[in-house]
C-alpha cells in the first residue's frame, strides 16, 4: 500500500524529465528524507525506480505504466465518491479506498461514469 502511494506521488511530481528530488517527494508525502530513501531504495530493487546521486529519482517503464494507473485509479474513484457523495473533493475516502479496489472495479466505475 505504501508504495503504491509512493510511486502515485513520484509519477505526479516528476518533471519533463522524469525526475523528482527525494526531499520533495519526502516533503510531498510528509515523511523524513531517510524513510523515503528506504521506501525509494525499496522501489528500485523492485524496478520500478533509479535512484541517482543527488537525490533524483526517476522512473523506470515499469514505473511510470504502474504510476500512471495509480494516478487514474485515484482520480476515477474521487470522480465517482464526488459525484454520490454531491461534493467536489473526496480525496480522503478515496485515499482510504483505493489500495483495495481490482483493475476490474474501477475499470466498472470508469464505464459507470461515462454513462451517468
Amino acid at each position: 500500500v505504501a508504495q503504491e502511494d509512493y510511486l502515485e506521488m513520484i509519477f505526479r511530481n516528476a518533471g519533463e524529465d522524469g525526475s523528482v528530488r527525494l526531499g520533495v517527494l519526502a516533503r510531498q508525502i510528509n515523511v523524513s528524507v531517510p524513510s523515503a530513501s528506504r521506501m525509494v531504495h525499496s522501489m528500485s530493487t523492485d524496478g520500478f525506480v533509479t535512484f541517482e546521486k543527488y537525490g533524483l529519482i526517476y522512473l523506470t517503464e515499469k514505473g511510470r505504466e504502474t504510476g500512471a494507473y495509480l494516478l487514474r485509479r485515484h482520480e476515477i474513484i474521487d470522480s465517482f465518491l464526488s459525484r454520490i457523495n454531491g461534493t467536489e473533493n473526496e480525496t480522503r475516502q478515496t485515499e482510504l479506498i483505493e489500495h483495495f479496489l481490482d483493475k476490474r472495479t474501477v475499470e466498472n466505475i470508469s464505464i459507470f461514469l461515462s454513462r451517468v
